[in-house]
């Protein structure tokens, strides 16, 4: 069985192409129609089985007129009901406050990124998916016999997208996906410890096990319970699963140039200045080979690029969407801005906005692995998971989150876990401070857009821990 048509993305075109020519026959000079169509199979998970598969598909068309600035915007389904929509979208257009100077983009040459199909994962069925799921576990139990996989679960999926606009642009591809989830819990003399790990790919995971490994691992080691002391200052070491939250939150934000020219951003004004320790550098990678929000063209279109943001410390970059480029140059808020290729979308109901891309934290100085990153440490914290990044405000870069995934270290060696503590600091100030990486970067996926890449990060300034 073939998890999704062979000729998906002809099917896409074809419906695109009526529902344009309605667009043309409309009167309708400017016009932009993005199509999906995605497919999958699932399980779940749930205290210790596999409590449910599913398979199916879903898929639809958004509509993107612009007229003398103003834009709108409609979604539907089935083609035949493109009058309706384009109807709704020019309602909404009408209604729309003009923007000078924003058109839609024209046609321009892309780049093709590869590794975004895996062939082997459109022949992996129901049934290799919940053999899948048996081995996911089996192992949890071969771990730690009592731990139980309390939830989670696996996917496989394909989807094609589509692209087609009046100025030209006609794009478009298939993409597959596989990923694992696993919640494993240990309950033994009232205590519960936890930890939840997941990891996704464009191909075949390699190690299905790596995920329960790690939840196992951690759901052991907090066990080790020691009383919390008082609140402190001090360094904590978090590792990739633990930063991630926090980072997909604040830095995406951060580097939104509508943002940056409101002042919205905690580097609004500083373009050029030093804004993270001088090893540090940052960039959006919308053309990494399999990377899981990277492809040949952004949203709307726009030709995909490698974008430095932030360059031995320095900001040097800033990401734009076409509306807030043309938007931002309305209002007077900048001289000239024009799209970076950082426009995103969350399928085919939504309109495209500016967001990030594959969003890598790198460093020029020597990384360590997480052994000696516990060592330079000497006192401190390490947090393996936060509750509540949601929260963290992306202006400020302030943040205070809970996390029951949290070990005391003394001397770089670890004493024991605490059974919760309060996190709080303001990350923009850590990053500007005494910095230091781990040696291995693990793509997580994002609370706003984009896919980070990020490895533990050792953060010495800044950040306070409260014990339960």
């Amino acid at each position: 069985m073939i998890l999704i048509p062979d000729d998906a993305v002809e099917r896409l075109f074809n419906s695109a192409e009526k529902i344009g020519k309605a667009c043309d026959s409309a009167g309708i000079s400017q016009w932009e129609v993005y199509a999906t169509q995605g497919y999958g199979h699932s399980l779940e998970i749930e205290a210790g089985k596999i409590s449910m598969a599913s398979g199916g598909g879903d898929g639809g068309f958004g509509i993107r007129i612009v007229d003398q600035g103003r834009y709108g915007y409609a979604h539907l389904v089935d083609p035949s009901s493109a009058a309706n929509a384009i109807e709704q979208a020019l309602s909404i257009a009408k209604m729309s406050p003009s923007i000078e100077g924003f058109e839609l983009p024209e046609n321009q040459s892309s780049q093709k990124v590869g590794g975004m199909l895996d062939k082997s994962l459109l022949d992996l069925g129901p049934e290799e998916l919940l053999s899948q799921g048996d081995l996911v576990i089996q192992r949890v139990k071969e771990l730690d016999s009592r731990a139980v996989a309390v939830g989670g679960g696996l996917g496989v999926g394909a989807g094609a997208d589509v692209i087609l606009t009046s100025n030209g642009i006609e794009d478009g591809g298939i993409h597959t996906s596989h990923g694992i989830g696993i919640h494993v819990s240990i309950d033994e003399n009232e205590d519960l410890t936890s930890s939840y790990e997941g990891e996704s790919s464009r191909f075949m995971l390699k190690d299905l096990t790596a995920s329960v490994d790690k939840a196992v691992h951690w759901s052991q080691i907090t066990r080790d319970k020691i009383k919390g002391g008082d609140t402190e200052d001090c360094p904590v070491m978090m590792t990739s699963d633990g930063f991630s939250p926090l980072f997909s939150v604040v830095v995406p934000s951060a580097i939104s140039g509508e943002r940056l020219a409101r002042g919205e951003s905690f580097w609004s004004q500083k373009m050029g200045e030093s804004v993270m320790a001088g090893h540090l550098s940052l960039i959006d990678d919308g053309l990494m080979e399999g990377g899981m929000s990277s492809g040949s063209r952004d949203a709307e279109g726009v030709p995909s690029q490698t974008q430095t943001i932030v360059q031995s410390g320095k900001l040097t970059g800033e990401l734009w969407s076409t509306r807030d480029a043309a938007k931002m140059i309305s209002e007077g808020k900048v001289e000239s801005a024009s799209t970076t290729g950082s426009a995103v979308r969350g399928g085919h109901s939504s309109p495209p906005v500016c967001g990030c891309s594959d969003l890598i934290l790198s460093s020029s100085a020597k990384t360590h692995a997480r052994d000696r990153l516990i060592e330079e440490m000497e006192n401190g914290y390490i947090v393996h998971s936060v509750m509540g990044a949601h929260t963290a405000n992306p202006t400020s870069g302030d943040f205070s989150v809970t996390t029951s995934t949290i070990l005391k270290v003394e001397n770089g060696e670890i004493k024991g876990a605490l059974s919760q503590a309060g996190f709080s600091g303001n990350l923009a100030s850590a990053l500007n401070g005494n910095v230091i990486l781990g040696d291995s970067s693990i793509r997580k996926g994002s609370y706003s857009t984009g896919s980070m890449h990020v490895p533990d990060v050792l953060l010495m300034d800044g950040l306070r821990i409260n014990p339960a």
